[in-house]
């Protein structure tokens, strides 16, 4: 019964762009993935996404993508994971009756030698700190909304689960 009302969360990742899509009611929300963050003691954040660049960065304001890394596709953990949740209320609600969500978090591009065991644990991780109830990391092509809902990934050249 629960299940009935347990949405899936497709989340595809990039330096430059985050979207994220509820596969159930098919609201879809996609943005750069920056975050303004006040420099303050206790720092907060200001706004997300485009917004994000309304701030003006200087020593009272950070502007940071935490997706924008030569070496790794997270560069900073504690922002991306704030970035995803926001980006997820937007598609999922912020009702205290809806469960937490599946996701399931599909970095885009190829790394050479692919993506390592540690960025595949930080894309889960990142997911459950931002609320999610399970989570799938998804290396490969484009999945449509039937195969995430099924769980039914293909396989293959097409790609394969990171975790």
């Amino acid at each position: 019964m629960l299940s009935y009302f347990t949405q899936v969360i497709y989340v595809q990742i990039s330096p430059d762009r985050l979207t994220v899509r509820n596969t159930k009611t098919g609201a879809s929300f996609s943005d750069v993935p920056e975050v303004a963050i006040a420099n303050k003691p206790k720092p907060s954040i200001l706004a997300v996404g485009k917004e994000a660049r309304t701030h003006k960065a200087g020593s009272s304001v950070q502007i940071v993508n935490p997706f924008a890394h030569p070496r790794s596709m997270v560069s900073d953990f504690t922002v991306a994971e704030q970035v995803l949740k926001a980006f997820i209320l937007r598609v999922k609600g912020n009702s205290f009756f809806i469960p937490a969500p599946k996701v399931v978090m599909h970095p885009l591009g190829e790394p050479a030698g692919g993506f390592t065991q540690v960025e595949a644990r930080a894309f889960h991780e990142m997911a459950l700190g931002a609320g999610a109830s399970r989570v799938a990391v998804w290396q490969g092509r484009q999945l449509s909304d039937q195969e995430v809902l099924s769980g039914q990934f293909p396989s293959g050249s097409a790609g394969k689960v990171l975790s």
